[in-house]
């Protein structure tokens, strides 16, 4: 349930609700905006009803039930809309975060190369793959920490905030120092050991939706992060696994956009690169995905995709994508938003 205090509600007052929730055996979570401080009482709702007569708390405005399964990330408690910063750059709201870069780190010169040219035009993140999540275990798995060494580089050079996969948690501690923002692929989105771990960073989290995940499955993995602490969550939509396997990679599934943000308040990045697989196929999709709503975008972009050690069919090329992005641009100007970071930062050296 939802504690929400009332304006000018004091510290001792805001103290007294969550020693009264945490006694009755339920984890309290505050929320203190400008105005008025929410506290989220977590556990079971039914228990709580009974053990929390707590209406007439001093301080308290009113206590509102949250009957879904997700707490921490529904818009009954974040509000729509929710915004939050990292590495300078505001995220969600009218704020739209283009995220682009390799694949994987294949070597020192292609990352720095691709990260002068997004830098140059102005996107909100680098992306690039330190270890990699392949089907088969005879491709390319990434260069593991001598990648988060390039990546320190390309962030120290271009200022831009630093976007990385991480598969286990024994990776934690070596990305923490170089990462921004950690991306949770598709394959780990239920890796509950692994969302648990994260909660309990400071690091903004990407959280790709499973190929096969509902809804409702998206969020409460997000919930699992929530509850550790971390509320910086961006939801990825990266295309779900249907019948069709020929035309493109994965079936982008554009209604979970607008769907997720009627009971969620968390932002909503769009992969259309892993959805199409197919480089001709990204422009029409990514336009398609800022018009239903997307608070930003995840692209690969690649100096050379034909010599590309991992994903070459999908990624843009590098000398073409400021034209591709002015494409785009003009269905986020109609969107009302603005992309977080289009004042390049000056390359180092």
């Amino acid at each position: 349930m939802m504690i929400v205090m009332q304006e000018g509600a004091t510290p001792e007052q805001i103290a007294a609700v969550v020693a009264r929730i945490e006694r009755a055996g339920a984890k309290a979570h505050v929320s203190s905006g400008e105005f008025v401080t929410v506290i989220g009482a977590i556990g079971d709702d039914r228990e709580l009803i009974a053990a929390l007569d707590i209406e007439g708390e001093g301080g308290v405005e009113k206590v509102v039930p949250i009957l879904k399964p997700y707490k921490l990330v529904s818009k009954d408690f974040r509000g729509a809309g929710a915004t939050f910063e990292i590495g300078g750059r505001r995220i969600g709201g009218d704020n739209f975060c283009l995220i682009a870069g390799p694949c994987t780190v294949e070597s020192r010169k292609q990352t720095l190369d691709t990260a002068d040219v997004v830098n140059g035009i102005g996107v909100t993140m680098l992306r690039g793959g330190a270890y990699k999540p392949r089907s088969s275990p005879y491709t390319f798995q990434g260069l593991g920490k001598e990648a988060l060494e390039i990546l320190a580089e390309a962030r120290e050079r271009t200022g831009l905030p630093i976007v990385t996969e991480v598969m286990d948690v024994r990776q934690i501690e070596d990305v923490v120092g170089v990462a921004d923002v950690i991306q949770i692929g598709a394959r780990n989105m239920q890796n509950f050991d692994l969302l648990k771990e994260i909660g309990h960073t400071d690091l903004g989290v990407l959280l790709k939706r499973g190929m096969s995940a509902t809804m409702e499955e998206w969020l409460l993995s997000a919930e699992y992060i929530a509850h550790g602490g971390n509320e910086r969550i961006m939801l990825c939509e990266r295309g779900i696994r249907t019948f069709e396997t020929q035309a493109y990679r994965s079936t982008l599934d554009l209604g979970v956009i607008p769907a997720v943000k009627q009971v969620s308040g968390l932002p909503v990045i769009v992969d259309p690169s892993h959805a199409a697989g197919k480089r001709d196929l990204i422009l029409p999709m990514a336009r398609a995905a800022v018009a239903a709503g997307a608070d930003g975008l995840i692209v690969e972009v690649h100096p050379s995709p034909e010599t590309a050690l991992c994903d070459g069919p999908q990624a843009l090329y590098a000398d073409t994508f400021a034209a591709w992005v002015a494409d785009v641009k003009r269905v986020i100007d109609v969107m009302g938003k603005v992309i977080a970071g289009t004042e390049p930062a000056t390359v180092a050296g």
